[in-house]
């Protein structure tokens, strides 16, 4: 079962609202799903804090991983459910290197800033050691988080075709900038329990993360390893 890790080491990047919605669409299609809050600042155990009763019952929130508990927090989460999705401190240390080196993929957000690319290249050099450390393919791929949808800055534009012409993988999807998303980190709940009266427009922000889950899953299916060694 796949296991997702998000890793940027720049703050406000839109890592843990990335993995939460995430979480929540793959939990709303009825699988099961463990997200694993190995970040200091807690943000997903928090957000699990503020209305217990409205987290779907098929959502498990892992809280307080350290490097002595993350890898068998991942195993035993992978073992159980068919999505276990991990929000990693943003800081390289072990516990980031254990992630990593458990991952199926590494989702890094980033905005269209120069700031954001250069924190995202070191993350991906990271996974790059962690990949010829343990000797295997480790998939990473770049999200656009916090994007317009009409409007493309010429440092986005810069940016994009730089990271084109290096052969860094970008998802097709990005995450837009919605107040939804930003809600139900203040809220509590999830995006398919906001009313058009708490905020506006859920709707666009459900049908973008449910673009985004599909666009996640399609890759990690692209990038499976096959019975040869090759790609499928």
């Amino acid at each position: 079962m796949p296991v997702i890790a998000f890793a940027n080491s720049k703050g406000g990047v839109g890592k843990s609202t990335t993995a939460l919605a995430l979480a929540q669409v793959f939990a709303k299609g009825s699988s099961g799903v463990t997200l694993i809050d190995a970040d200091p600042n807690q943000p997903l155990a928090r957000w699990a804090a503020q209305d217990p009763d409205r987290i779907p019952a098929n959502l498990a929130v892992l809280p307080d991983i350290t490097e002595e508990t993350i890898v068998d927090a991942i195993d035993t989460a992978a073992a159980r459910d068919p999505f276990v999705l991990v929000d990693l401190e943003g800081s390289a240390n072990v516990a980031v290197s254990y992630a990593i080196g458990r991952a199926d993929l590494v989702i890094v957000p980033m905005r269209g800033s120069q700031l954001d690319a250069d924190q995202a290249a070191r993350v991906i050099k990271l996974v790059e050691r962690e990949a010829k450390a343990y000797r295997r393919t480790i998939p990473y791929v770049v999200v656009y988080t916090c994007t317009s949808p009409a409007l493309r800055s010429r440092d986005f534009r810069h940016i994009d075709r730089i990271l084109a012409e290096n052969g860094i993988p970008v998802l097709a999807v990005e995450m837009v900038e919605r107040a939804a998303f930003r809600a139900i980190i203040q809220l509590g709940g999830t995006l398919y329990d906001l009313k058009d009266t708490e905020v506006h427009n859920p709707r666009a922000a459900i049908e973008n993360a449910e673009a985004l889950a599909k666009a996640v899953v399609a890759f990690i299916h692209e990038r499976t390893p096959t019975e040869d060694g090759g790609l499928s």
